[in-house]
């Protein structure tokens, strides 16, 4: 059986996309392929979101925006959007959830973190839907 890929989307791959491609890696290590992408990628990941996760352990420091391509969601069995909007290609057969979370853009760490914890959250449940207990 290979690993499920999920793919997760926002417009500028540079906060949560990133928090949520980075939990997932932690969590699920090789058992899940995980991409991320975004409809308008920034030039670098947002620095607060970086020290957020930095707050887990999970380093994303290294990570970079990349432009969603339709091949990569052609590729994913879930999809994961968070506020790209219509930028998103469908294609049937694919698995997609809108996450409605606030945009770290311009925010404070005070106010990222809240943000960080909800994908948290939501990338714990996706798991345990993607690998159900034996």
């Amino acid at each position: 059986m290979t690993a499920p890929t999920v793919l997760f989307v926002c417009v500028h791959n540079a906060g949560r996309s990133q928090m949520a491609a980075g939990y997932l890696r932690a969590l699920a290590g090789d058992r899940i392929r995980v991409l991320s992408a975004g409809s308008e990628p920034a030039d670098a990941v947002n620095r607060i979101a970086v020290a957020a996760m930095a707050e887990e352990g999970i380093d994303i420091a290294s990570a970079e925006p990349e432009l969603l391509d339709p091949d990569a969601v052609r590729a994913s069995d879930v999809v994961i959007t968070m506020g790209c909007g219509d930028a998103c290609p469908v294609f049937p057969g694919i698995r997609y959830e809108d996450w409605a979370l606030d945009d770290p853009a311009g925010l404070p760490l005070e106010r990222v973190r809240p943000i960080r914890d909800a994908i948290r959250a939501r990338v714990e449940a996706l798991l345990a839907e993607l690998e159900p207990a034996h």
